[in-house]
């Protein structure tokens, strides 16, 4: 339902914006700032993208939980695509995503109304023969580098082919 209501209300929201700032400063303005945001929003995707892809690959190189980091980087990815969305509301929205200090308050919001079930990081140690399943091929080979885990299929050696090769395939 908040989807639908999202929808509707956002549209109607730009639409009537668009009215009373062009209304206030003239078409030709009005335009012109609906593609200056889109190019500044651009600009501070590119580099607020590229902080977040560093604090990304930091965390991984350290072995620190990679939540916050991942949820800065998709906030910064859903602030491009409001910035590119002509209208006045979702450029306030995608701007107020490229603060940190609102991405973080946003990440904390969302994080106190997520559970999180289970996270692993890191290789696990070896299992014990009690907690393998032994119809679980990842699980017998995950200890052993030189076993490559694949499927195959047996093909009949009696059947020949009817028709001549192609040249492009061998028989």
């Amino acid at each position: 339902m908040w989807l639908f209501v999202a929808f509707v209300a956002i549209p109607i929201t730009e639409i009537a914006l668009f009215i009373q700032v062009g209304s206030w400063i003239g078409l030709w303005p009005t335009l012109g700032i609906v593609v200056l945001t889109a190019i500044l929003g651009t600009f501070l995707v590119k580099t607020q993208g590229r902080l977040a892809l560093m604090n990304l690959q930091r965390s991984f190189s350290e072995l620190n939980d990679p939540t916050e980091p991942l949820a800065h980087g998709a906030m910064v990815l859903v602030a491009g695509v409001l910035l590119l969305t002509p209208g006045f509301f979702t450029d306030a929205m995608g701007f107020a995503l490229l603060v940190p200090g609102i991405r973080t308050a946003v990440y904390r919001f969302l994080r106190a109304r997520v559970k999180v079930a289970r996270f692993e990081m890191g290789q696990r140690g070896p299992l014990r023969s009690s907690d393998q399943d032994p119809f679980d091929a990842r699980a017998q080979s995950s200890h052993r580098p030189d076993i490559i885990d694949g499927e195959f299929h047996e093909l009949d050696p009696d059947k020949r082919p009817t028709h001549r090769p192609s040249g492009w395939t061998r028989h």
